[in-house]
């Protein structure tokens, strides 16, 4: 219980939690993998690939037992355990984790563990249309819906005025703040690299949505 609250205190106030990520590959057919690495303790990841099931149960199906798993839904966290009994994520193990969208993953232990997630890079739907990452008002946690690096604004995100994103520094333990600001229409600070996987909280006054115009064969 005291893990809960500390956690959706720091999703309120975007305090820190930790997150590494490793290499993506894909190919033409668009189908690849990506290697997550996962240190002790809290993780800000995302699931970079849709996969043919994209359940908490499956994604993390290969984390050691005693694993959490934290689904911010808006106004506190759906949690997942992988019981060391019965040896399946529960309660929570059928919540999905899609492409845009991102997790808290707690890993117990002393020791770094590598997910490896599997499936289709995300491309435009259809010719003339856009992926679309719908990003609510207030807070959420969001990431980008093709496996890259770079900065948000890189990777398409258009911000409007007001809006704050919040990306973890493993250096200083905190959030690197960004703020869109309403008279230079530009991120201030500049914002930093996303690794792939990465994912961020991100904080809407009215929502926002993010379109990104991506097809691997394009690329």
């Amino acid at each position: 219980m005291r893990t809960k609250a500390l956690l959706l205190t720091a999703a309120l106030s975007a305090a820190g939690v930790a997150t590494s990520m490793a290499q993506a590959v894909y190919s033409v057919n668009a189908v690849g993998y990506v290697n997550t690495v996962l240190h002790p303790g809290f993780n800000l990841i995302s699931n970079p690939l849709t996969a043919t099931d994209n359940t908490i149960a499956t994604l993390f199906k290969s984390a050691p037992v005693n694993t959490v798993v934290y689904k911010y839904n808006g106004t506190g966290f759906d949690i997942s355990t992988y019981d060391p009994d019965d040896l399946v994520f529960e309660p929570n193990g059928d919540k999905t984790v899609l492409p845009g969208e991102g997790v808290f993953v707690k890993l117990p232990g002393s020791a770094d563990v590598t997910i490896t997630f599997v499936g289709e890079v995300s491309q435009n739907p259809a010719p003339g249309t856009k992926l679309s990452n719908p990003i609510p008002t207030g807070l959420s946690i969001r990431s980008s819906q093709v496996p890259q690096s770079g900065t948000a604004a890189y990777l398409g995100l258009v911000g409007k005025p007001n809006e704050v994103l919040y990306q973890y520094n493993t250096t200083k333990h905190g959030y690197d703040i960004s703020t869109f600001d309403p008279d230079d229409l530009a991120w201030a600070p500049a914002l930093g690299t996303l690794k792939v996987g990465e994912a961020f909280f991100y904080k809407s006054p009215t929502g926002n949505t993010w379109q990104r115009d991506f097809s691997v064969n394009s690329q």
